[in-house]
């Protein structure tokens, strides 16, 4: 298993609310990765049954995933650091450009802009499978202990 299947596997989530499916590319900088926003997921029941789209907190949260909880883990990993650690979403900018309709296959990029202290700020971008940006923006997690550690 190559690190990125690892960061995937080990993300602290339970299935109805991991919105990774798949790190295509990481490195100290980047990250970019893939999720598939499935059709019969429990919120499209009820966000706007008649036009269901992906309610926008869903969105930043994917893009939280994907940019600092595996980009987080990424860092630490290579630091060797991860025991103890769980990831919290400390600041969010984001602006909203197009809806994102149930069966979308989305890419998220993400740069980072610093890493220090315990935190981490990146820009990320949402894209669907034709190249259009869906979402975008700066996001700012901290690394603290575990609840109850």
């Amino acid at each position: 298993m190559n690190l990125e299947e690892k960061i995937v596997r080990e993300l602290p989530y339970g299935r109805g609310f991991c919105f990774v499916d798949q790190i295509l590319e990481v490195d100290e900088h980047s990250i970019r990765a893939q999720y598939h926003f499935d059709p019969h997921l429990s919120f499209y029941r009820d966000h706007f049954p008649d036009n269901p789209v992906t309610p926008g907190v869903i969105l930043t949260e994917c893009m939280a995933q994907v940019t600092l909880v595996c980009q987080g883990m990424y860092l630490l990993n290579s630091s060797d650091n991860t025991a103890g650690t769980a990831f919290a979403l400390s600041e969010s900018d984001v602006q909203f450009l197009l809806p994102v309709a149930p069966g979308t296959q989305v890419e998220v990029t993400g740069e980072v802009e610093y890493f220090r202290f315990n935190k981490l700020k990146t820009k990320a971008r949402m894209y669907n499978e034709s190249g259009e940006l869906l979402c975008k923006a700066t996001l700012s997690g901290m690394i603290v202990n575990k609840i109850g550690e």
